[in-house]
C-alpha cells in the first residue's frame, strides 16, 4: 500500500484537482452556468392553458367554422364536465342539424326547450330543425315563441321568423331578393350566431 506524506507534490496536486472538479459542478448548477447554455436542448414546456380549455367553448368555435362533426365531439366531451345542461342540449342539437341528422337534432332541441322554456336560443334552433323537416306550421309557432322570449332583439331570430312566415304563407317576396337566397341562422348563448343551410 502506497501512502502520501503531508505536503508532498502528489498530494497537493490531488487536492487541487478535487477543488477544480468541485468548482465545475458549482458553476454548472448556478443560474448563469451550464444549465442556461444548454437550455435549447430541452423540450419546450406544455401550455397548460390549452389543455384546460373548455370543450364547450371549443365546440362553439368549431360550429362557427362549419366543422359540425368536430363540434359534436367537443360538445360530447363537455357533457363529462358540465352534464347535459340546456346549453349543451341545444349545442348538440345544433351540431346534429348542421350534419343533416334532423331527427336527432329535433329530439335534442325539444329537450333543450323543455329544460329551459324561457331561453330563446333553443326555440330558434328547434324552429330551424322543424323547417328542415317540412314542419312549417309548427316551426312558425316556435319561431314566434323565440321572438317573444327575445323581445325582438335578435336579428337572427327575427329573420328566421320572417323566412318561415313567407314560406308558410307562400307569398312572393316584396323585393328582388328571393327567400331561396337566404339562410336560417342558428343562435348560441351570448348572442353569437352561425348560418345553417335552408331547405330548397
Amino acid at each position: 500500500m502506497v501512502t502520501l506524506e503531508r505536503g508532498s507534490p502528489v498530494r497537493q496536486y490531488g487536492k487541487r484537482a478535487a477543488a477544480f472538479a468541485f468548482a465545475l459542478v458549482a458553476v454548472g448548477c448556478s443560474p448563469a452556468g451550464l444549465s442556461q447554455k444548454t437550455s435549447d436542448s430541452w423540450a419546450p414546456g406544455v401550455d397548460s392553458r390549452q389543455e384546460g380549455e373548455d370543450p364547450l367553448l371549443v365546440g362553439h368555435r368549431l360550429m362557427a367554422a362549419g366543422e359540425y362533426d368536430l363540434a359534436l365531439d367537443s360538445f360530447t366531451r363537455a357533457t363529462l364536465e358540465h352534464g347535459l345542461t340546456p346549453e349543451l342540449l341545444s349545442s348538440i342539437g345544433s351540431a346534429y342539424l348542421g350534419l343533416g341528422r334532423l331527427g336527432q337534432a329535433e329530439d335534442m332541441l325539444r329537450r333543450a326547450t323543455k329544460a329551459a322554456p324561457d331561453w330563446p336560443e333553443p326555440h330558434n334552433n328547434l324552429g330551424i330543425a322543424l323547417m328542415e323537416r317540412g314542419k312549417t306550421a309548427e316551426a312558425v309557432q316556435v319561431f314566434k315563441r323565440a321572438f317573444a322570449l327575445d323581445n325582438g332583439e335578435s336579428d337572427a331570430i327575427r329573420d328566421n321568423l320572417r323566412l318561415a312566415l313567407e314560406k308558410f304563407e307562400n307569398t312572393p317576396h316584396s323585393d328582388a331578393q328571393s327567400t331561396e337566397n337566404n339562410t336560417y341562422k342558428l343562435v348560441q348563448q351570448g348572442g353569437g350566431n352561425y348560418a345553417i343551410r335552408k331547405t330548397p
